[in-house]
């Protein structure tokens, strides 16, 4: 410091003083010097000095280093300005001062250690009150957390809180959605908010629909009664809510034609010999989606539709015969925003039908009464199903009339912040609408479940725990119109549930039997279900392993599975059904009294199982360093399926040879990434991140841009037990002998094709990532 204070003061001087003056310095200058090298001390002094010169030097690389030179000596400067009288007394230089110096800065570096001692104490204490610090235990990723946690889920418990949810009556979605907040809020949940949106329904009009056959004039309700007052006002409910929401309204009289199950043969067969315009069909629900086959009546030109179940593929435990039933023909999300959310200022498109068809449901005993069949139908132990005469023909008359008004439905959305990675949600749902009577209380199953689950986490919660990803619990509502509150939440946080979202664990309809457990899954978590029902089988003779399956389903998972492309997994327990015919019966909402759902599960043991499958599957999503993804299971999944699309006598080479390389490309990536990463010794924080965020995106490439109405986009998902093919591609072969044209097949083996060759890409993008980080770290 003494250096650069003596340049500066030269420069100052240099401006008044003349070149006698400068030489006479100079000369004193280099005298004072010579004669302060010999004092003791000095050394010291030039040693701070040189210290302190190569401190300004490295911030500073434009200093002159030719100015130390003995003339320059400080000494002499200071010495010259107190001969001056002009001299500040401040700048008269002390006594010698290192003993002083020696002292002083002992005393602060006692302080500043001092200090940070302190700050270091005060810093460790209050992150460890404030904040969980997860990497620091094994707790978070030891399997004993989870036992822990799954204990607590007891049978009596989700009976009581299943009771409760039963025991007030409500008078629409907004009180049931307010009593499932209080509840989930006393268990201790952090955030939880009622989202509500005002969406387009179609609800039933003041006065039953009537089936009249003209032939004989009898007139009829939906489920086979015949018209009269007494019968109304006995059956007013089941009567009213017996109907197909967003069906065109109107009175149709026309000829009833019998199609079966509406399949491709069935319509080939129908129009060789009958002109189906404006006609009504008599439809069995049934081995493809309702939608799917509505669409291709109404291509047809069919103008009314009559539904029912055949008694033949319900199981034997099942017997609805007397029953109508409601369905909805909204294929998900309010119908008057189409693709965006229902909020403030959004336009509304007042639809007041989603088809062109009047369609009616009806009971078998209705169905057997058309079709002129009699009572008795077994025989030898043998179901016959129903169907009408070729030579009988009917007349009926269709009249339909139901409301479209605005209401307001809620969803309840619980959030439980994860410790690590909070932007990354784990979405278990459960569902708390039904209309009266109908969907029954399995509403009340589901969010019985999710509440227990809830109750029994928190518990950990309360004791410091956390997950490491954030936990979103959710409660749905408009389900049975359509899966509208998930659609609606989904639409409104779609940018964010995109680049966020890991999973969704659904808890649809958990109980609608109680002979065989019944798991569905997404290919990459297939292995994750196996291995959360063999853990947590309370009861090994009631639930053993159950082979696990990508098929459609019903349920609010719809939207995050086929548009979000989130890998998504269920539990259930069905009854067994000996009929093929079965799949996508689970459409038809039946009055279900109110004992029904405790007489399937007396001791609630079966809800239990679910819940904990459920809990297990969440909470390894929720909390495993490496998402428990699959990424080999896909490839294998999609080389099975093309495998047996090569019977339909397709060239799928290109299929066959891109398929093949994304095995390749699987097999690398599970072994060469994911089984490191599973290593505690090898897991660097960033590349687990980089691993997961490659796991989050897998089934997002398997969404095609547009599938039949019914079918899922996401190609991964078969059609249900029976196929195996994609079904898209299953569909556009039905569609080429419907309408002779190739058009269809050649677009769906594109489709195909571009989703598979997108996930390769897409896997060998992450590999390469990786070997770009290491090589870069090398």
């Amino acid at each position: 410091m003494a250096y650069h204070k003596v340049n500066a003061d030269q420069r100052t001087q240099g401006q008044y003083l003349d070149s006698d003056d400068l030489q006479a310095t100079a000369l004193e200058l280099e005298w004072d010097m010579e004669k302060e090298l010999e004092e003791p001390g000095f050394d010291h002094f030039r040693l701070d000095g040189a210290v302190q010169h190569h401190l300004g030097n490295s911030q500073s690389p434009d200093l002159d280093l030719e100015p130390i030179q003995p003339s320059a000596s400080p000494k002499g400067r200071f010495q010259r300005l107190q001969e001056d009288p002009e001299y500040i007394s401040h700048y008269t230089r002390q006594s010698p001062k290192s003993h002083r110096c020696s002292f002083f800065q002992i005393l602060k570096l006692f302080c500043a250690a001092l200090i940070l001692f302190i700050f270091g104490i005060m810093t460790g204490y209050y992150a460890g009150k404030k904040c969980p610090s997860p990497p620091a235990s094994p707790e978070p990723n030891n399997p004993h957390v989870y036992h822990e946690i799954l204990k607590e889920i007891k049978a009596e418990n989700i009976q009581q809180i299943y009771r409760d949810l039963l025991q007030s009556p409500r008078e629409d979605d907004v009180d049931a959605a307010m009593k499932i907040l209080l509840q989930w809020t006393s268990y201790g949940l952090e955030d939880v908010q009622l989202v509500n949106y005002s969406v387009l329904l179609d609800l039933p009009g003041s006065s039953s629909n009537t089936i009249t056959l003209k032939n004989s004039g009898e007139c009829f309700y939906p489920d086979g009664q015949q018209c009269s007052k007494v019968t109304k006002t006995l059956h007013n409910q089941d009567l009213l809510y017996s109907y197909a929401a967003y069906s065109a309204k109107g009175t149709l009289e026309a000829e009833l034609v019998d199609i079966q199950y509406g399949t491709i043969e069935d319509l080939i067969r129908i129009q060789s010999t009958t002109n189906v315009t404006k006609k009504i069909a008599l439809l069995k629900l049934g081995q493809s989606p309702l939608l799917y086959k509505l669409s291709l009546l109404e291509d047809i030109g069919f103008g009314g539709v009559l539904l029912y179940v055949d008694p033949c593929d319900l199981p034997k435990t099942t017997d609805p015969a007397d029953k109508a039933f409601m369905v909805s023909l909204n294929n998900g999300g309010d119908p008057s925003t189409p693709g965006y959310a229902s909020i403030d200022g959004s336009y509304r498109q007042h639809r007041l039908n989603l088809t062109t068809l009047l369609v009616q449901p009806i009971s078998a005993v209705l169905a057997k009464k058309l079709t002129s069949v009699p009572e008795n139908r077994v025989q030898k132990d043998k179901c016959v199903p129903l169907q009408m005469s070729s030579s009988d023909k009917k007349i009926i008359s269709l009249s339909i009339q139901s409301v479209t008004t605005y209401k307001t439905i809620s969803n309840v959305i619980g959030y439980l912040k994860g410790s690590v990675f909070p932007d990354r949600y784990v979405i278990i749902g459960s569902h708390h609408s039904s209309l009266n009577t109908y969907g029954g209380q399995e509403w009340a199953s589901s969010t019985a479940i999710i509440t227990a689950f809830i109750q029994a986490l928190m518990l950990k919660v309360k004791r410091g725990w956390r997950t490491d990803r954030t936990i979103v619990f959710c409660s749905w509502g408009g389900t049975s119109f359509g899966n509208i509150g998930s659609y609606e939440w989904a639409e409104d946080l779609k940018r964010v549930l995109q680049r966020n979202v890991v999973a969704y664990v659904s808890l649809h309809n958990p109980v609608r039997g109680n002979s065989t457990l019944h798991p569905i899954a997404s290919p990459s978590l297939q292995q994750l279900a196996a291995e959360s029902q063999s853990i947590n089988c309370v009861e090994k003779t009631k639930c053993p392993g159950s082979n696990v399956s990508s098929v459609q389903t019903q349920g609010d998972s719809d939207y995050f599975i086929n548009r979000l492309g989130v890998p998504a997994v269920q539990f259930s327990y069905e009854d067994i059904s000996t009929s093929e015919n079965s799949s996508f019966l689970s459409e038809a909402l039946f009055p279900v009294h109110v004992t029904r759902t405790e007489e399937l599960d007396p001791s609630f043991k079966l809800h239990e199982n679910i819940a904990k499958f459920s809990g297990h599957a969440t909470l390894q999503i929720a909390n495993e360093p490496v998402l428990p993804f699959n990424a080999l299971d896909i490839a294998l999944q999609i080389q099975n399926s093309l495998r047996v699309f090569l019977r339909e006598e397709v060239d799928a080479s290109q299929l066959l040879a891109v398929a093949a390389r994304l095995r390749d490309t699987a097999e690398l990536f599970q072994s060469d990434e994911m089984r490191p990463a599973n290593d505690p010794r090898e897991r660097a924080p960033i590349r687990v991140r980089m691993l997961n965020d490659v796991l989050q995106g897998l089934e997002k490439s398997f969404l095609v841009r547009q599938a039949p109405p019914g079918l899922y986009r996401n190609i991964l998902y078969r059609l249900d037990e029976r196929t195996s093919q994609f079904s898209v591609l299953l569909e556009a072969l039905e569609h080429c002998k419907l309408h002779q044209s190739n058009e269809t097949i050649q677009a769906a083996l594109s489709e195909v094709l571009n989703s598979i060759s997108s996930a390769q890409v897409y896997f060998k993008a992450g590999l390469d990532v990786f070997e770009t980080t290491l090589a870069g770290k090398k």
